[in-house]
């Protein structure tokens, strides 16, 4: 980084303090300045006779110190700001420059435009039971979780629109709420499936549809239920063995009644987890 120059007030105060006879050490102690630069000055003005700064090839900035600092602002109000719009913001104040001058001052700062991340859509409620979770099993043993059976059940679109949206962020803030985009599960041309995990690995992906009999029942806790009794003593064995706990959210195929009395009928011990489940669906690849 270029060191900042002193003004020609600084300068003319060092030749004044020099004509009397003040030492160098003295001088940059008043003054506030390296003895270096104050050697530096003295050597100029003695061989030149000048103290203005030779002039720099190249052009001038085109931005002022307000305008860069007005392009910042905007685009930490609004990571998803383009440069385009950045641009239409300065003319509105009579400010003229090019979309790669933006980009230049916005690089200047660290930011970098980048493929937002997607996340899951979780509202504050789900986010504080989520923390309120972590905080509660956050001293638990490695092997408490390695007896955890992780499951899940997920509409996976067929067909859905993969578009990008660009973001600025600087190094290490990829998953910052505001640097990120939300996805929901909707869409045409799906299909329901089901999966299980555990620390040692994954196991079988199930589609809801080759398991119901008319292929074409919703996901509900019949169907649910069929499914545990059918997939979960089979996974867990092979994961982890006969000694397990089933992770459960609050969905309400869950939490139906039925749900509910036909675990207690296979003597199965639930882990609550907090509002929807966490997607497991990164982890399994069709």
């Amino acid at each position: 980084m270029r060191s900042k120059e002193l003004s020609m007030q600084v300068k003319e105060a060092i030749l004044k303090l020099r004509k009397q006879k003040k030492p160098i050490r003295e001088i940059a102690t008043i003054l506030g300045v390296a003895k270096s630069t104050v050697w530096y000055i003295l050597r100029k003005k003695a061989s030149t006779g000048e103290l203005s700064n030779a002039k720099r090839p190249g052009p001038p900035g085109k931005t002022t110190v307000v305008d860069d600092h007005r392009i910042i602002s905007m685009v930490k109000r609004n990571p998803f700001t383009t440069a385009n719009q950045v641009n239409n913001t300065l003319q509105g104040v009579t400010v003229s420059i090019s979309k790669s001058t933006i980009k230049r001052r916005l690089h200047e700062s660290k930011y970098r435009g980048c493929t937002a991340r997607c996340k899951a859509l979780i509202s504050l409620k789900n986010r504080k039971a989520r923390l309120d979770f972590a905080k509660e099993h956050q001293k638990k043993a490695a092997q408490f979780w390695k007896n955890i059976l992780w499951r899940d059940e997920t509409k996976i679109n067929v067909y859905q629109n993969d578009g990008k949206k660009k973001v600025w962020r600087r190094c290490g803030t990829a998953y910052y709420p505001k640097h990120t985009t939300s996805s929901v599960k909707h869409g045409e041309g799906s299909v329901m499936a089901w999966a299980c995990m555990a620390a040692s690995g994954t196991e079988t992906l199930v589609f809801i549809d080759d398991v119901t009999q008319d292929r074409s029942s919703p996901m509900n806790s019949e169907v649910f239920r069929d499914m545990l009794s059918a997939q979960i003593q089979l996974n867990a064995v092979k994961l982890i063995g006969r000694r397990f706990m089933i992770q459960m959210d609050n969905d309400p195929k869950h939490t139906a009644k039925a749900t509910q009395e036909f675990i207690k009928a296979k003597k199965w011990k639930i882990l609550e987890w907090p509002s929807q489940s966490p997607d497991l669906s990164m982890h399994f690849t069709c």
